[in-house]
């Protein structure tokens, strides 16, 4: 008999954006004159430019031919996309990579949620604070987080403040941590870090 996960079942029952986007409705329902600038999810500055647009089209097009349709792409990537990138992105830097080196995945979300998989549940681990939810959802779902306190702080945990004090740069930790997420640039703080 399969049983459920019971680390699912620490989740917050509410998804911050989800969350964020109920407030900002019943805002605007209260305040209908208010102008607002939204800073978050799916909330962008421009459309997209012409370039994306046309090679949209060219896709959208050659799938919809039978002389040209190809279904779903390998799953590590197609190979010109692969060349293009290592031709664009590492070549001129001087990096040189073989094609088995790029991996093509559908995003950071999901590739920061699931690379979690590959470790065992109990490496202790750090988070920058504010950080982008999946980071700490990924871990409560895998059993890493431990418990969960009532100011919602989880014991496992080891939160590494991004204040306005430290210039949203945390400190090292103090004591040792298996996997530290760096959230850069941080969202929602906007902070990148140098090299340094």
């Amino acid at each position: 008999m399969a049983l459920v996960n019971e680390h699912f079942l620490k989740l917050q029952s509410n998804y911050l954006f989800s969350d964020i986007a109920k407030r900002v409705n019943a805002f605007k329902v209260t305040h209908p004159q208010a102008h607002l600038i939204r800073l978050g999810i799916g909330d962008v500055t421009c459309p997209l430019p012409r370039a994306c647009i046309e090679a949209m089209h060219r896709a959208v097009d050659e799938m919809a031919d039978a002389q040209t349709f190809h279904g779903y792409g390998p799953e590590q990537g197609y190979p010109f996309l692969i060349e293009t990138i290592i031709k664009h992105d590492f070549a001129p830097r001087g990096i040189t990579l073989s094609p088995s080196e790029i991996f093509i995945s559908d995003g950071a979300k999901s590739d920061t949620g699931n690379i979690g998989e590959l470790l065992r549940w109990d490496n202790s681990m750090a988070i920058t604070d504010p950080v982008y939810p999946v980071y700490v959802d990924s871990n409560i779902m895998c059993g890493r987080s431990g418990t969960q306190d009532a100011e919602g702080r989880w014991s496992n945990v080891t939160y590494l403040p991004c204040t306005s004090e430290n210039g949203f740069i945390p400190d090292i930790p103090g004591h040792r941590v298996d996997l530290i997420y760096l959230c850069y640039p941080n969202n929602p703080t906007g902070t990148t870090l140098t090299r340094e």
